[in-house]
């Protein structure tokens, strides 16, 4: 099962964490043009676009963490990964209701956002199959105690 001393369960985890890192950052870049503009008008930042920034650099950040090998050992990986696609569905939603039935009529901003719903709800897609990946590794590799007295590890 193993290729040299690296597992296909890892390889295909760096490449999931890879996707996810692709597209955190291309989120930031679409959302990251709103916040430029808003900047260089002299206004202060919708709270959408910073949040959006934000759930994306959080993914961005832990997805490059997550190929440290150690990293994943931690029990509660699974449980970040959750809270990660949740933040990813919120903001899926927040910009889905704006954008998703919004008619572009050649207004190329409108068309990158709706472009962006896109990328959003793909990230949530993968953040959730990381989530799910995660718990069933870790409820199959958790440590275990024998069942009468509960000191001995099994």
């Amino acid at each position: 099962m193993a290729i040299g001393s690296v597992s296909k369960s890892y390889l295909l985890f760096c490449l999931l964490h890879f996707g996810q890192f692709v597209l955190a950052v291309t989120v930031c870049g679409l959302y990251g043009v709103e916040l430029d503009r808003a900047r260089k008008a002299g206004v202060h930042a919708d709270g959408k676009w910073i949040f959006a920034e934000v759930v994306g650099g959080l993914s961005a950040i832990t997805s490059l963490l997550y190929f440290l090998p150690f990293i994943l050992r931690f029990a509660l990986v699974w449980a970040w990964n959750l809270i990660l696609f949740i933040l990813w569905i919120a903001l899926f939603g927040t910009f889905g209701s704006m954008y998703i039935k919004e008619d572009p009529e050649g207004n190329s901003d409108i068309q990158r956002m709706k472009n962006a719903v896109w990328v959003v709800l793909a990230n949530a897609i993968l953040w959730l199959i990381a989530t799910i990946g995660y718990f069933v590794y870790w409820w199959g590799h958790r440590e275990r105690r024998s069942r009468f007295t509960g000191r001995a590890k099994v």
